[in-house]
């Protein structure tokens, strides 16, 4: 098939490449630096000739939630458009488990847009839920490290490789549209902070951290962001992704 990666260049997007490269198909890559803009539209009806399926995989800005929904609306009208116009059979858009249930996040809210724009849309999708990824925590503390402490929720999450995350949207982008897919998740339910210091550990660095609800919704404590009883169960634990980074 020929399919195309929106967000091609990032990680999500890079490992869906290889996966769907892997399985002997011909990959399309979408992303602004490789002269493709999703909030222009130029460029997109060339890169889309002969395409069946996209994956959306793309990110955006997650600083104000006026900015962000703006942002992801934009850029899903235009690509769900000229796919429209190209004839794609088959939208599979990546999500995150929890995003309903969470107001007070700014990416959240830009992932409903993406996710209400899709459903309603004419092209026939999937979308496909997935929990935070491996380096979710490490990720988070650096965002507020200074001077070797940083703050962080503490959050109770089931954490996913980003490889498995890779090789699901590959594997559902060759298939019919299904509509709104099961969560998919890592094998185990982690504490945030935790993550976070098992991961500086692995990768050799000292930072305190801090728990704190400062920076985060309240709403997603708790089992907000677990994924439902009818997740599919992805194989690599967070103690082999700590593993490959040692």
């Amino acid at each position: 098939m020929r399919i195309a990666i929106a967000g091609a260049t990032g990680n999500i997007g890079a490992l869906t490449v290889t996966a769907l490269e892997r399985g002997g198909h011909e990959v399309v890559r979408i992303s602004r630096s490789l002269g493709v803009d999703l909030l222009t539209g130029d460029g997109l009806d060339d890169a889309l000739a002969g395409v069946e399926a996209v994956v959306d995989a793309t990110n955006g800005p997650a600083t104000d939630p006026a900015e962000t929904v703006a942002y992801f609306g934009t850029a899903t009208r235009n690509l769900l458009a000229a796919e429209e116009r190209a004839g794609v059979r088959h939208h599979v858009l990546l999500s995150i488990v929890g995003i309903h249930g969470i107001e007070g996040n700014a990416h959240y809210a830009g992932k409903r847009e993406q996710e209400r724009l899709v459903s309603e849309g004419a092209v026939p999708w999937t979308i496909v839920p997935a929990t935070q990824f491996h380096d979710f925590a490490a990720l988070m503390a650096s965002w507020t490290e200074q001077d070797g402490v940083a703050t962080i929720p503490p959050l109770l999450v089931q954490p996913i490789a980003p490889a498995d995350v890779a090789d699901i949207l590959a594997e559902i982008a060759v298939g019919e549209p299904r509509g709104r897919y099961v969560d998919v998740a890592g094998p185990d339910p982690q504490d945030l902070v935790d993550m976070a210091r098992r991961t500086n550990e692995a990768r050799g660095r000292t930072v305190k951290l801090v728990p704190t609800w400062s920076a985060f919704d309240p709403a997603a404590a708790g089992n907000a962001l677990l994924p439902g009883e009818d997740a599919r169960i992805a194989p690599t634990t967070f103690d082999d992704g700590l593993a490959q980074q040692r």
